[in-house]
């Protein structure tokens, strides 16, 4: 092992090749390109093989990163795929959209001691990708029928994850989703130059062809309550996400001009995946476009209108470059592409007519004393306003949960005063017994990483409560 790791100090760190700014820039594929073989093994080498792997333990998966390093720093790549896929239902995509500058990748003892972290992330989706090319990834396997069946609401990553490990205990799944192809965010709320489209589809496609139904296109609440669905399963997941957008609460935030985030990416997604052209109010060719807010939604937002032709695209964040919530890595290619941020500038009103956008006035902000959080507040800087262009503005604030209880028909649903559902801490089932949820409907808006490590624990507080009562129902039989 020694041989062949412990290369940091004579190898340098080096990602996979970035696509020029000026080229990317037109296109909706992804930026990166992949590691060759031997790129790959030889970043792997750089690990240290540290007695207590802090990249592991802040992994919410707790992948078993160290191992599969060294696996495919020796070249044994089947094995190293094996192991990232134990404990991971999606390793290429986590490879692609997690931000390991701040989880694994930040935490890594090597970049503590200033030599540069080990490209983790990158070497994640190398392997799952040739998996893939080579066959290794395995066809979904039920296990042996319990004779029951979950309905699980959401087909993003929490639902997904929680539906792979069902069937594999031998459960009968149905998936519910509002939208008409699978995936959630994953689908329509990424571009595809962070996620390519076909990276989903064949996670999906392998799922359905190892008996998970879907069923797209369905609303609860519309198509059937919740209280209908428990009728039809023994149990039910909800995995909804959080999808009501935070509002702009300054004059003018009505006018026909500003868009939410989610609703500017789905109509985009859309036309990416040939569902027909963007509407021109969704569109930001030929547009001054601002966008508000300073996390990944946000990035996202900014970097699709430099590929749909925008004419300038500014970022408003009232706090600093240092307290930006979304990823350095995306703040960095937004600035190659040609997105500009005013950063400590918060929107006082949008100006124009009542149907269009004319353009945004802000104010200078400074950090003040920290709030709640712990993070500094922001303050406005009095006669320090300034005016932007905008024909375009785009909203992207964070999300909230939407009213399920009213949704669903199923007011017994207890929500926390945040909104999002209220779970035993160690079930992870609802008020509603039978019914469980996992993802940012219950921790909030959050990383996708975490959806799938909720979903996969959800799946197993599930086959506990399942068995207890089969176990049950047999003894008062006897």
């Amino acid at each position: 092992m020694a041989e062949r790791m412990l290369k940091f100090t004579v190898v340098e760190r080096s990602t996979p090749e970035k696509r020029p700014a000026e080229a990317r820039s037109h296109d909706f594929h992804e930026i990166y390109r992949d590691f060759i073989d031997a790129k790959a093994a030889e970043q792997a080498s750089r690990c240290s093989q540290c007695g207590v792997p802090f990249c592991q333990s802040h992994c919410p998966l707790h992948n078993n990163i160290p191992d599969w390093l060294r696996m495919t720093a020796e070249g044994r790549l089947e094995e190293a795929y094996a192991l990232s896929q134990a404990t991971n239902s999606m390793p290429e995509i986590c490879g692609r959209i997690c931000p390991q500058d701040r989880l694994c990748e930040g935490n890594c003892v090597i970049e503590q001691s200033g030599h540069g972290t080990v490209t983790i992330g990158a070497v994640e989706r190398y392997l799952t990708d040739k998996a893939w090319e080579e066959g290794w990834v395995r066809p979904l396997v039920a296990g042996e029928s319990r004779g029951q069946s979950v309905g699980v609401v959401g087909a993003g990553p929490a639902g997904l994850a929680a539906a792979e490990r069902l069937v594999e205990l031998g459960y009968k799944v149905t998936v519910y989703d509002r939208h008409d192809r699978a995936g959630g965010l994953l689908i329509y709320g990424i571009p595809g130059f962070k996620l390519e489209k076909d990276v989903v589809e064949r996670r999906t496609r392998r799922l359905a062809d190892g008996g998970v139904e879907f069923q797209l296109g369905f609303e609860v609440g519309r198509d059937a309550t919740l209280p209908e669905l428990k009728q039809r399963h023994d149990s039910v997941l909800l995995a909804t996400g959080v999808y009501a957008a935070r509002d702009l609460t300054v004059p003018g935030a009505g006018s026909e001009g500003v868009v939410p985030a989610l609703e500017y990416l789905i109509a985009s997604n859309r036309e990416q995946l040939g569902d027909g052209a963007v509407e021109p109010r969704l569109s930001a060719a030929g547009k001054h476009v601002v966008v508000v807010g300073g996390g990944d939604t946000a990035m996202d937002c900014v970097r699709t209108a430099i590929r749909q032709g925008a004419e300038s695209v500014t970022c408003l964040y009232r706090r600093d470059r240092a307290n930006m919530p979304g990823s350095v890595r995306e703040v960095a290619h937004a600035e190659e592409e040609g997105v500009v941020f005013e950063w400590l500038a918060a929107p006082k009103a949008i100006t124009g007519e009542a149907l269009a956008a004319a353009g945004v006035r802000a104010a200078r902000m400074r950090l003040g004393p920290p709030d709640a959080s712990g993070r500094q507040s922001p303050e406005e800087v009095d006669g320090a306003d300034f005016e932007l262009k905008a024909d375009l503005v785009i909203k992207a604030l964070g999300f909230d949960p939407e009213d399920l209880p009213a949704n669903f028909q199923a007011e017994d649903l207890a929500v926390t005063r945040w909104g999002t559902l209220k779970t035993d801490f160690r079930s992870m089932m609802t008020s509603v017994p039978g019914v469980f949820a996992a993802g940012d409907i219950v921790r909030g808006a959050s990383l996708v990483v975490w959806a799938i490590r909720d979903g996969r624990d959800a799946a197993e507080a599930i086959d506990r409560y399942l068995t207890a009562h089969a176990q049950a129902a047999l003894m008062a039989a006897e």
